[in-house]
């Protein structure tokens, strides 16, 4: 053997053996856990001319104000990946999430259960419901009518886009994935959001009755203030790249035209007050079926719609930024993800009721009047969904970015099931998102549904007509998969010394002269 090249093969293994020995003796001190994370964004911006939904009959836009996007952080804890995507959407109704889902795992292997997909309910957004096509194809030509001519619809050209862009915006994120430092926090932001249902002097509940009327008593349900923030920065933890923020308020100021509602507004402000113009800021959006920007007990004139946007997006996003502010950058771990799928009865109109529907929707609306020809559509429509799909199947997702868990629902959820969830979870941080992963309509309490409730929420449609116990069915699963979780630290700043003696500028008595 060459005498150089046996000194040479000497060193190599040398300084193989002394690595080795460096990185037994760095594990076995504990090193740092490491934590990577990517975040991207894409396009979904409707075309002028598009439907609008949002309501029970046709709408459309036709300017754009601002635009619509899928916006996605993945994080992996080198064990595990989970996406956590969030669009901006009415609702994302369940073909195309589980699209979605196969077509990432197949193309960057996240499992379809650690991805989450939760629409912010924009009603200024593009057309991801409500009706899918052909979704009542086996109905008769009446009811065919109904659903896709004189009801709000999903647009096929569009649903097939904004699959693409959800699967290229993960799979980008994932490709972009690099050494983070993340933190995570909760603020207070109790100005822009109220709850809409009121107790009246009759013993009954209305939905927005309206500035100044003598007959409202009290709110009928609660809100939830609080700003939930998960923060991503760099791997030296100095630039900012992006956050997930989750709070609970109806997506309803809608500003003309297109637009990402109120949250459009507090993307700007997180993006300008964290430096970074491209920062990529994740909306989920809380449990808020019965909470908006409204405020019915205000004696002002409501602000304009672009002014409202910017009102609650700023004060949000505000809130977040003081979070993020506040919050110690490190590691969170660990990941995991889980969820729970079961069948859940639909209420049943009576036939007497279906009857006489259908002999109202036959009627011009203008001689039955539009509101109540509206709901005779949707008892209509309901029949004929029934017959096809009389129990829905549901899913609850819990995704767990160390202490931080997101629990999900389907539906335009009552805030007090999202209070709920959060009084019961194990984790020191929890995010009830809704309108995750599927659009089940609104499902109230069961007290909204009893000899005191009522409401535009508890009309029997379609959209929402899920069982009673609906809303406790979810919450006991999201805590059922919560509690199979072991929550992670929270980040913490370097503990000062103990000081041993004051400072000196301090350490004198009163000097009165």
């Amino acid at each position: 053997m060459n005498c150089s090249f046996a000194r040479r093969l000497c060193a190599a293994l040398v300084a193989a053996a002394f690595s080795l020995l460096l990185f037994t003796a760095g594990a076995c001190a504990g090193e740092s856990p490491k934590m990577k994370a990517g975040l991207a964004e894409a396009d979904i911006t409707p075309e002028p001319g598009m439907e609008k939904p949002g309501g029970y009959g046709k709408s459309y836009n036709k300017i754009v104000h601002d635009p619509c996007k899928v916006r996605v952080a993945v994080f992996d804890d080198g064990k595990m990946r989970v996406a956590v995507v969030g669009i901006d959407a009415l609702v994302v109704r369940r073909p195309l999430v589980e699209a979605a889902r196969k077509r990432i795992h197949e193309k960057c292997g996240i499992r379809p259960e650690a991805i989450l997909i939760g629409a912010s309910h924009s009603h200024s957004s593009g057309p991801t419901g409500m009706i899918l096509p052909g979704e009542f194809d086996h109905a008769s030509d009446l009811v065919k009518t109904l659903a896709y001519e004189k009801s709000s619809c999903a647009d096929a050209k569009y649903l097939v886009h904004v699959e693409n862009q959800i699967v290229e915006a993960v799979c980008r994120a994932d490709a972009n994935r690099a050494e983070v430092r993340c933190g995570a926090g909760v603020g207070i932001e109790d100005k822009v959001a109220f709850n809409r249902r009121f107790r009246m002097k009759n013993g009954m509940t209305h939905t927005h009755p309206g500035q100044g009327n003598p007959e409202l008593v009290e709110p009928a349900g609660p809100t939830d203030p609080e700003v939930g923030v998960i923060g991503v920065w760099d791997g030296k933890g100095e630039k900012f790249l992006g956050c997930v923020v989750n709070f609970s308020c109806h997506a309803t100021c809608s500003a003309p035209g297109t637009s990402a509602n109120w949250i459009y507004y507090m993307e700007q402000v997180i993006r300008g007050s964290m430096m970074n113009p491209e920062a990529t800021v994740v909306f989920l959006q809380g449990a808020c079926g019965d909470v908006t920007q409204v405020d019915n007990l205000s004696p002002y004139v409501r602000p304009a719609p672009a002014r409202w946007s910017q009102l609650v997006g700023g004060r949000v996003g505000a809130e977040a930024v003081k979070v993020l502010l506040s919050m110690e950058p490190g590691v969170l771990a660990p990941l995991d993800a889980k969820v729970k799928l079961w069948d859940v009865a639909r209420r049943k109109p009576n036939p007497a009721r279906v009857k006489q529907c259908l002999e109202l929707v036959q009627k011009d609306p203008k001689q039955v009047g539009a509101t109540e020809w509206t709901f005779a559509k949707e008892i209509v429509l309901l029949d004929a969904l029934l017959s096809k799909e009389p129990i829905k199947k549901v899913e609850v997702q819990a995704v767990q970015v160390g202490p931080v868990v997101m629990l999900t629902n389907p539906a335009e959820y009552f805030c007090q099931f999202g209070l709920d969830i959060k009084a019961r979870s194990p984790f020191k941080i929890t995010f009830p998102v809704e309108l995750a992963n599927d659009c089940v309509g609104y499902v109230p309490t069961e007290e909204a549904l009893g000899p005191h409730g009522g409401g535009y929420e508890t009309r029997l449609t379609s959209y929402s007509n899920l069982e009673p116990t609906a809303g406790r069915q979810m919450v006991d699963a999201a805590i059922e998969l919560a509690k199979q979780m072991q929550p992670g630290p929270m980040p913490e700043p370097a503990k000062a010394p103990a000081a041993k003696e004051s400072w000196g500028y301090g350490r004198v008595p009163p000097e009165l002269e």
